[in-house]
């Protein structure tokens, strides 16, 4: 550590990440704010590539650059809620927030100004203690191959953002799905930080022992964080799945998160076999219904990104998704869980 007594803190957890981590290093280095009041933390989980080697470039640019402090630690228990815990362990005790990061996104150079100005702005605004104020979500800069535009456009979809992460907002308020959250230490420290029992959904988890202990837990439109997402249909699988199945583990020891739109395609999968078994000439009523409004969906997109294939691509998008997403909520039930191989 230098003299320096930093007052925020972006914490990245990593695996793997080289293609990215340098880009998201460099737009943290650019901040408006100034170089002393920020640091920047990366724990790497054992990453296989170059990695560790990109963050020590980008440490050597930072100080060339006169910009923040950038600490690289190995998390030897490799996953999210543990990095974040040791994070907490290993900050100043002069730093009053953290700021979730990734190791494949990044943020224009005015970002975490902002986040400061709308802590200030919400806080002050409240009787309850503010705890995590969360942001937008946008897709990476730069122009997508035919999957990846696929993807970012079913996430744009109200069919496929939900209430989650990828949600499209417009106005400031509070929320229990506070996107690359800007937590306050203290509200961290009173609930014991992060569970490790959780692979994946840890902030949801947290968010709801927050809401619980009295903390106002908020959002804002105010600015955003680019992200890069899935680029591949076995991967948009994949992460369909993950989600179920963790949503699942938050479902059962957070049951009033519980959303029935989650629920609507078992809903409608019994439907259609209770109207096989009781009118089967009217069984293709509800499947038909589903594609349609799915087909209006892809139209929808497609007319407003321009790119006919976007027509089929975003249908079938949502079919991967929502069917991944529904055996994963199952398989949430049936089994322990163990960590992703994609990230």
């Amino acid at each position: 550590m230098t003299d320096a007594q930093p007052l925020i803190a972006s914490v990245i957890p990593v695996l793997n990440e080289a293609e990215y981590i340098g880009a998201c290093l460099d737009s943290l280095i650019a901040q408006t704010i100034s170089s002393e009041t920020h640091m920047i933390l990366v724990l790497d989980g054992g990453s296989l590539d170059s990695t560790s080697e990109e963050v020590r470039k980008a440490i050597k640019r930072s100080k060339e650059r006169g910009g923040p402090l950038i600490e690289l630690h190995s998390n030897p228990k490799k996953h999210v809620a543990d990095a974040r815990n040791l994070a907490l362990s290993l900050l100043p005790p002069s730093i009053q927030y953290t700021v979730e990061m990734i190791g494949h996104s990044t943020v224009e150079p005015d970002h975490l100004q902002i986040r400061m100005d709308e802590w200030s702005r919400i806080e002050s605004s409240l009787s309850a203690p503010l705890a995590a104020v969360g942001i937008r979500v946008q897709a990476r800069q730069g122009e997508h191959g035919l999957v990846e535009h696929w993807i970012e456009s079913t996430l744009s979809s109200p069919f496929g953002s939900g209430s989650g992460q990828f949600e499209s907002f417009s106005v400031s308020g509070p929320t229990k799905t506070p996107a690359f959250a800007m937590h306050s230490r203290v509200a961290l420290d009173d609930v014991g930080g992060w569970d490790t029992a959780y692979i994946t959904s840890q902030d949801s988890d947290l968010s709801m022992r927050l809401i619980d202990s009295g903390y106002a837990v908020f959002r804002t439109p105010a600015t955003m964080v680019s992200m890069v997402k899935r680029s591949g249909l076995f991967k948009w699988w994949k992460m369909g799945h993950r989600y179920g199945f963790w949503r699942m583990k938050i479902l059962r020891k957070h049951p009033k998160r519980i959303s029935f739109r989650e629920f609507l395609p078992w809903v409608g999968l019994l439907a259609t076999l209770g109207i096989y078994f009781l009118q089967p000439r009217l069984v293709s009523i509800l499947p038909a219904s589903y594609l349609t409004v799915l087909l209006l969906e892809g139209i929808r997109s497609s007319l407003r990104s321009k790119r006919f294939s976007t027509l089929f691509g975003v249908p079938l998008c949502l079919i991967m998704l929502h069917s991944s997403f529904s055996i994963g909520l199952v398989d949430g039930i049936l089994r322990k869980g163990r960590a992703p191989s994609d990230r």
